[in-house]
């Protein structure tokens, strides 16, 4: 995988379009020979820095209604079980804590996806410690030093900074890829973002 640029793959669990795009990222990039690179963040302060109090998905009726019945449609087309969550968005920070706390743990991807079900597919309060716990011990994770490494200094200022990261990135929403310097928005560029990594679909940034 040296040869090609990572994919940095910017999250946020509550986030619904991320739910698709994190079910199959990490399979995209291995049948690639793409390095993937899991980047929790906060949606709430990046919707904040553009006057937004809420999900534009609450905010707007109209879109939020447009959202859902697209994620039924996503989600029958990957074969994903899909259920509107009780709550949305829900809080997701002890989970964001986790990936931040672990960034290199060999069971990351394993967790994201249980954590994405658990919201999505099972409509559980990913935002308590039980509903963490069960997504790590569905990965064969003792689930209290992982915890209490969530809970830690380093996972909160890491987790900061990240979403202080996306921000200046120019990250506006979730999921997005960045390969090598190049931003892709939403999960139906997911493909593009995987491609450009390999150096099929990049393109010139030549302008008229």
């Amino acid at each position: 995988m040296t040869d090609t640029p990572a994919l940095e793959f910017w999250f946020e669990f509550a986030s619904t379009y991320s739910y698709p795009a994190a079910m199959r990222v990490e399979r995209l990039c291995r049948e690639a020979g793409v390095a993937l690179n899991w980047k929790p963040f906060l949606l709430g302060p990046v919707f904040k820095r553009f006057g937004m109090s809420d999900s534009p998905f609450n905010l707007n009726q109209a879109k939020g209604a447009y959202m859902w019945r697209d994620m039924e449609r996503i989600c029958a087309e990957q074969g994903l079980t899909f259920r509107k969550p009780s709550a949305f968005p829900r809080g997701s920070l002890l989970a964001a804590r986790v990936v931040c706390a672990h960034p290199d743990a060999p069971w990351l991807g394993g967790f994201v996806r249980a954590v994405y079900d658990a919201n999505f597919a099972r409509d559980a309060e990913i935002g308590t410690p039980q509903v963490v716990a069960d997504c790590l011990a569905s990965c064969g994770v003792d689930p209290a030093p992982a915890l209490a490494a969530a809970d830690s200094d380093h996972a909160k200022s890491a987790l900061r900074a990240q979403t202080d990261a996306a921000l200046d990135k120019g990250i506006f929403g979730a999921p997005t890829c960045i390969v090598g310097g190049e931003l892709f928005w939403g999960n139906d560029r997911l493909d593009a973002a995987v491609m450009h990594a390999t150096g099929a679909g990049q393109a010139s940034t030549a302008r008229p």
